[in-house]
């Protein structure tokens, strides 16, 4: 588990039991007071919860292609799930949500609603449990790069791998969009490693 601060807000990360090929990493942070965040361009995408005030908050938040900020309350606690690239939750394939997010509804009694059920909240304890029950209801699923969207539409539909060429688009969009977002990255590392 490892701890980094960002301004006044301090992030607990860990990995996940969780299959890599699902599940990047677990993040929460709280705020003390009223802050703003830069989110770095990421090719994954994220499930935040918040809790503020007794209320919570459930959303999808997409890849990025570029850093964006966003406006942190005071007393408020996050909790992130980072999926892995090419991790789906259906019916929403990340090429629907880049540089955007979907909220899900939340019941009365605290319950996120996903695919027309609602699910206890996670904790940053028990992601696992919640990422699982997702997995056996057929909602996250991993794809094959180019079936996102397929896969997401039609749960039943098989990648047509007779006819590659029928998924050209979508795969050119997701590639194209998976190395504009790592660029960024890639030159801060190199540029780190020739730093004496």
């Amino acid at each position: 588990m490892k701890t980094e601060e960002a301004m006044a807000l301090r992030f607990e990360h860990r990995d996940t039991e969780i299959d890599v090929s699902l599940v990047d990493r677990v993040w929460r942070t709280r705020s003390d007071t009223e802050e703003t965040m830069t989110s770095a361009a990421r090719t994954c995408w994220h499930l935040i919860l918040s809790r503020a005030q007794g209320r919570l908050l459930a959303s999808l938040r997409g890849p990025e292609t570029r850093a964006t900020t966003a406006p942190v309350p005071p007393g408020t606690e996050f909790l992130g799930v980072r999926f892995a690239f090419g991790a789906v939750l259906r019916p929403h394939p990340a090429a629907s949500i880049v540089d955007g997010y979907v909220p899900f509804p939340v019941t009365e009694s605290g319950r996120i609603v996903i695919g027309g059920e609602s699910w206890e909240a996670p904790t940053f304890e028990n992601v696992e449990h919640f990422v699982r029950r997702l997995q056996d209801a057929g909602l996250l699923v991993r794809s094959h790069l180019g079936d996102e969207e397929q896969i997401a539409e039609h749960p039943e539909a098989s990648p047509d791998r007779a006819n590659p060429a029928a998924s050209l688009p979508s795969d050119h969009w997701t590639i194209a969009n998976r190395r504009k977002a790592d660029r960024p990255r890639e030159r801060r590392s190199h540029d780190a490693a020739r730093r004496p």
